[in-house]
């Protein structure tokens, strides 16, 4: 306690860079350090541990490697068979019930389930008694542990009662390599009622007789198989019905079938005549009493079908069905031939009869629709769209022949309406437009859509459409009770009918020639004498000197003036019928330009062009 000096002696260094160290040469405080001094027995020691002192401690060697236990006891299972008794309060034949288990113990978690073989129709529920996991042994927390199984001995899990009587080989080892004793094993008790019902259960003797279910026992699901006919043709829409007579042998009762082939056109019921007994042989019957109403029994038939009445070529009569056996299966003919020793079993060639072919008849068309569409309705039940001649089609298509018609009819406001007529030659269609005429009193419009005309007088069975051959010039078409007359077409329709004159009759060509050779003429004189230019020069002209004389100047009447005068639209008037409209209609130019443009369109001496004059002026 007096010391006042702690410094210790300095032991270690550096020199060189590199570190040392030293013995103390003084103890803490300065205080002398004496030499170590050995007992004798110290000596002794030193004396024998001279590696110990050379070498140094001898190196112990590595610790095992550890390994948890579900990896050291992974699938290793410990299997007791045991069984556990159960009360039975409820049946009078048994009191209690043994149910065989087994029990099996997991190493890896130390874990048990109990598993009950399951047995077919036991009526009970078995298999997994008892799921896997840590079974308490008591309340204190503890659970049961390999240690606590052996042979011979009771446990209570959750308050049933287990007796172990025996186990598997690799069980008994590992309990004898732990040093388990185990106990001898005991016999598995069996259940009594099982055993009960396993014992064979003596008949009673019977005496000697008719056994009733003999029949039933000896021939049960043996049945005769026929095939059989029934012709039907004698009632309206009958034919012959292929069917199938099936005879159980097992209560004699008869199922008559009948065979479906594809598309046969008839609704598939399975069955024909129901299984029941065929009476064969009925009695009299009394006149006064309404049998009809109620079911046969055996006293009201004298004999019933049996298999004696079944034979290939005979004639059966069922419920008022008439059929015919020609062939039977293999089990059949085995039968007949061990029950009655009949061996011919050649079966019967069957001839259809050849239905008679109806020749369909059309019934005439109703007007509505085209003929051809509503033909569909009788060829098919589903009808489908008439087909159409796509070569034509796809060599014609924009192809159009446009006629100019006029009305024939007895009102006077009718006379004056002009139509253009086009046929189209992809599918020999017509359709009719009218212009609009202003101030007519007439809409003007579409006036027959697109659709194919039949020819006055032909029949809706065998109609004969209109084709280019029928218009010409001056002929009249009926389309619908409405009659026109052709009168004008366009230049398309001649040139079409001179590239194509092998199929069209000369006459139709030459109404078209000679109906627009004037038009060829007039158009040959005007570029031959007056060139086109001077013409176009002189109507730009006129066309200026009538912007600066009026501002506002109605044309339509010169030229609604000049169509009426030109019947038949030729393009072509008489000289003093042009010069009297003229004058009448007082057309506003100078005297110079309308005698000069005159001339231009001069057609000759007698003639002119009076779409040529209207062209300076407009509409």
């Amino acid at each position: 306690p007096q010391r006042t000096s702690f410094h210790r002696s300095h032991t270690l260094g550096f020199r060189n860079g590199y570190a040392f160290s030293q013995l103390p040469r003084e103890g803490v405080g300065g205080e002398t350090i004496f030499p170590n001094l050995l007992s004798q027995d110290q000596l002794d020691d030193l004396c024998t541990k001279g590696p110990t002192l050379t070498y140094g401690p001898a190196k112990k060697s590595p610790p095992p490697p550890f390994m948890p236990s579900y990896v050291a006891f992974d699938k290793q299972v410990l299997k007791f068979d045991a069984y556990f008794q159960e009360e039975v309060p409820t049946s009078a034949e048994e009191h209690y019930r043994i149910r065989q288990v087994g029990i099996y113990y997991y190493l890896e978690d130390d874990s048990m389930c109990v598993i009950e073989p399951v047995v077919k129709n036991s009526g009970l529920i078995q298999g997994k008694l008892m799921r896997r996991h840590r079974v308490p042994k008591n309340d204190q927390g503890d659970y049961y542990h390999w240690k606590d199984l052996n042979l011979a001995t009771n446990i209570t899990m959750y308050g049933r009662t287990y007796r172990l009587v025996d186990c598997d080989s690799f069980t008994k080892v590992f309990m004898e390599s732990q040093g388990i004793v185990l106990n001898p094993p005991e016999q598995m008790v069996s259940d009594p009622y099982t055993e009960q019902r396993r014992t064979p259960v003596q008949k009673p003797i019977v005496p000697a007789g008719p056994d009733p279910l003999w029949q039933f026992l000896t021939y049960d699901t043996k049945v005769l198989r026929f095939y059989a006919i029934w012709d039907d043709t004698n009632h309206p829409f009958g034919d012959q019905h292929r069917c199938i007579i099936h005879y159980f042998l097992a209560d004699d009762t008869v199922e008559v079938r009948e065979v479906y082939s594809r598309n046969d056109g008839r609704d598939p019921f399975p069955v024909l005549m129901k299984r029941q007994r065929l009476p064969k042989t009925l009695v009299e019957k009394k006149m006064g009493f309404p049998s009809c109403v109620l079911e046969i029994t055996n006293e009201e038939v004298l004999e019933w079908y049996s298999p004696r009445d079944f034979a290939i070529g005979k004639t059966l009569t069922l419920l008022g069905r008439t059929f015919l056996i020609y062939d039977c299966d293999k089990f059949t003919q085995n039968f007949y031939r061990e029950k009655f020793g009949i061996t011919d079993f050649q079966p019967l060639e069957i001839s259809e009869k050849p239905l008679e072919k109806v020749p369909q008849v059309i019934p005439p068309h109703n007007g509505f629709g085209i003929p051809e569409d509503s033909l569909q309705n009788c060829l098919r039940l589903i009808p489908k769209r008439p087909q159409k001649d796509v070569i034509k089609m796809l060599e014609n298509n924009l192809k159009v022949l446009r006629y100019q018609a006029a009305l024939e009819s007895p009102v006077p406001e009718d006379r004056n309406r002009l139509f253009i007529l086009s046929y189209f030659l992809s599918d020999d269609t017509i359709s009719i437009y009218e212009p609009p005429v202003r101030n007519s009193g007439i809409p003007g419009g579409k006036y027959l859509r697109r659709t194919r005309v039949a020819k006055p007088g032909s029949t809706p069975e065998d109609p004969i459409y209109f084709q280019p051959s029928d218009f010409t010039i001056g002929s009249t078409i009926e389309v619908f009770g409405h009659r026109f007359v052709i009168t004008d077409a366009d230049e398309y329709v001649l040139n079409y009918l001179e590239r194509n004159a092998e199929s069209f009759p000369a006459t139709t060509l030459q109404s078209l020639r000679d109906h627009f050779r004037p038009r060829k003429a007039v158009k040959d004189t005007v570029n031959n004498d007056i060139p086109k230019q001077d013409l176009d020069d002189l109507i730009e002209e006129v066309q200026k000197e009538l912007k600066l004389r009026h501002s506002y100047l109605n044309t339509r009447k010169f030229h609604e003036a000049f169509h009426q005068c030109d019947k038949d639209g030729s393009g072509i008037v008489d000289k003093g019928k042009f010069l009297d409209l003229c004058d009448r209609l007082e057309v506003p130019t100078s005297t110079i330009l309308l005698k000069k443009l005159i001339d231009y369109c001069s057609c000759g001496e007698d003639y002119v062009n009076y779409r040529d004059f209207l062209r300076a002026f407009p509409s």
